[in-house]
């Protein structure tokens, strides 16, 4: 079988990288993040990262702009002159791809924030030259509605209009100077603490034999993957020129749950911090709440707070993108100067 074509990115080429907006996150207005023991692995304290240490977003800094961790763009305050050369962050927790009205016409109410992505697009600094890192984005309009109790039928309708969404973001920034667009799939949903407490079933045939994860609800990212990736062939037929990369998230965590001791996991359904039940997780109990607890070692945990994962897991995650096994097309990123193309 012959072997994709690869692109090559130095570190050169990308002088910054700009999140441009994270989700899978059910908030309120006191975020959990805020306390511990969100942060705990490797800042020691929160950051406001719904994980217990780093993100991929911190991962790529660190690779590409040899930067530790990156500032959250509405988090630096006082007017300081922070590193944004180097990186930032411009996500926004429970943002999501369509606008709220729009979503309020299909009964879904959005109680994290007001943030969607057409509005997070208006910051068009440093694009020219940055790695974008576009998500995960659409996940959290699937989730509100999921749990809102919308059909599966009906929210299957939405992913066009997610995926429009998108692109036309991704349009968007390119006409703003941006170049470089790394576009992530969404995880396997069936396997999150989340959907397992909510859609939890005495229906074994529901669950994977080799994974436990709700096979209705992995077949639903698999779809909405699908139609993403099927976009992303348009515009880059579009716009031959521009770099857009397919993060296929999906394909880098699921080993975890078929394999997991391989990747030094222990446990890959239930959340490390969380407030108890099957698979540790309860929405009205959520991990940072007085009464939860939380596992003596995160990196024996997928999961985190049985929303997001583990500094473990997006480090592992990572690895899969930089190394280019889930990117399509293969992205090469720790090329020494842009004439290693060819390696």
């Amino acid at each position: 079988m012959a072997s994709s074509p690869s692109l090559c990115l130095s570190k050169q080429q990308l002088l910054s990288i700009l999140l441009i907006i994270t989700i899978l996150i059910l908030t309120s207005n006191k975020p959990p993040a805020a306390f511990p023991p969100y942060g705990e692995t490797f800042f020691k304290q929160p950051t406001g990262r719904f994980s217990d240490g780093r993100l991929v977003i911190d991962f790529f800094g660190n690779i590409i702009s040899d930067f530790h961790w990156y500032h959250h763009k509405f988090g630096a305050g006082n007017g300081r002159n922070h590193k944004f050369l180097k990186g930032v962050n411009f996500a926004v927790a429970g943002a999501t791809a369509l606008d709220n009205a729009f979503l309020a016409q299909k009964g879904i109410i959005n109680p994290a924030t007001n943030v969607s992505l057409g509005v997070q697009v208006e910051c068009n600094e440093l694009l020219e030259n940055s790695l974008i890192l576009m998500g995960e984005i659409g996940g959290n309009d699937f989730n509100f509605a999921f749990f809102q109790g919308i059909t599966t039928e009906v929210i299957q309708g939405l992913v066009p209009d997610v995926i429009n969404a998108i692109s036309s973001a991704i349009q968007e920034l390119m006409k703003l100077g941006a170049v470089t667009i790394l576009v992530p799939g969404n995880l396997p949903i069936g396997c999150l603490p989340i959907y397992l407490t909510r859609f939890q079933t005495s229906n074994k045939q529901d669950y994977g034999r080799s994974t436990g994860c709700l096979t209705w609800l992995n077949d639903f990212s698999q779809y909405y993957n699908g139609m993403l990736k099927n976009e992303l062939n348009k515009i880059r037929k579009l716009h031959p020129f521009a770099n857009i990369v397919y993060a296929d998230y999906y394909q880098a965590a699921i080993p975890f749950y078929r394999s997991p001791r391989q990747f030094g996991f222990n446990s890959t359904l239930t959340a490390c911090c969380g407030g108890g039940g099957p698979y540790n997780f309860n929405l009205s109990l959520g991990c940072g709440s007085p009464g939860t607890t939380s596992c003596g070692d995160p990196s024996s945990y997928v999961s985190w707070d049985g929303i997001h994962l583990t500094e473990a897991t997006y480090g592992l995650i990572s690895k899969a993108l930089l190394d280019g096994s889930s990117t399509i097309p293969r992205l090469k990123i720790l090329c020494a100067s842009s004439s290693a193309a060819s390696d």
